[in-house]
């Protein structure tokens, strides 16, 4: 026997795991505020000021000889660790007045080249002041702050406040957890990382919007169901659709993560984690909000326009 439109809309009972998907969130916002608490962000030199000094060698670099020829030449606070190949390294060193860009760009030099790993070649030498490293982390948190009021706003007018705070509720789960996997793994955390939250912010609100307008649609069309199945029968609707997008972002930004080198690796990073999140959160940690306020089909102020036709009622 032929199934009904129903049937097929509602082959996954996606809310009757809510519950759970709850559950798993706040367990996972749990480990990511207690992550920040205590590791913090590892941050990179466009917010804690300092030089950045990028080396190459003949052969592969030992990292210790060069952490100890470093502190014996006067800069006991650098942090060395290799930039994609391991015959690559990249320095970070704390500001120093008493040298310029150039002084410490020669002595790291004439360090590294008597650290024994053989002929160094000096390829990038970056300074960022303290000042302005502070700036760009305090204007840095203040563009998601804004970006997070300007959504409310925007979702309020669109939909109705209950809905604006089942997306905003996404959209912190999403940042605090792609901040949570920065603090675990002490992957750097630079001005391209948070580009990538900003961008995060965007894509999962862009899902999310696309759910509440099904969301929409069927509490005006659908008069005989509860608000559970109504959102079920709509995120079904939307799941294909939600998936598809979602997997062939990600296949760009795993070829960026295995194939654009260090530059970009911690910016591909935070994307694919925050693509991976953001996805899960508008199927579930927004709609689930929104059940959890007590929204209901009176919330919904249908548009009437003339010469629309009155929509059959789903039995």
């Amino acid at each position: 026997m032929a199934r009904t439109q129903e049937e097929i809309n509602t082959r996954f009972d996606i809310m009757g795991l809510r519950k759970s998907a709850m559950t798993l969130s706040i367990a996972l916002l749990v480990l990511s505020v207690a992550a920040l608490a205590i590791r913090g962000l590892n941050l990179g030199i466009d917010f804690t000021g300092g030089y950045v000094v990028e080396a190459g060698f003949e052969q592969a670099a030992e990292l210790e000889p060069i952490r100890e020829a470093l502190s014996g030449g006067g800069f006991s606070e650098a942090i060395v660790q290799h930039f994609g190949t391991q015959r690559e390294v990249l320095v970070r060193i704390a500001p120093n007045d008493q040298l310029s860009g150039a002084d410490v760009s020669t002595k790291v030099e004439e360090v590294l080249s008597d650290a024994g790993q053989g002929k160094v070649e000096m390829r990038r030498v970056e300074f960022v002041g303290p000042q302005v490293g502070e700036e760009l982390r305090e204007q840095g948190g203040l563009a998601v702050l804004i970006a997070l009021a300007f959504i409310v706003v925007y979702i309020w007018l669109r939909f109705e406040k209950k809905f604006s705070v089942g997306a905003v509720a996404a959209l912190v789960h999403d940042v605090i957890i792609t901040l949570g996997v920065f603090a675990i793994t002490q992957i750097e955390f630079d001005l391209s990382v948070l580009a990538a939250i900003l961008a995060v912010i965007g894509y999962s609100l862009n899902d999310t919007i696309v759910v509440f307008d099904r969301i929409r649609e069927n509490f005006r069309a659908i008069r005989k169901r509860t608000t559970e199945q109504v959102m079920n029968i709509s995120i079904n609707q939307t799941l294909s659709r939600t998936i598809i997008t979602s997997l062939t972002t990600l296949l760009v930004l795993l070829a960026l993560f295995f194939l654009g080198g260090e530059t970009i690796r911690s910016f591909s990073v935070a994307l694919i984690v925050g693509v991976v999140v953001g996805t899960y959160s508008s199927i579930y940690v927004a709609s689930s909000s929104v059940i959890a306020l007590g929204i209901t089909r009176e919330d919904m102020l249908p548009v009437v326009k003339e010469g629309d036709e009155q929509l059959d009622e789903i039995p």
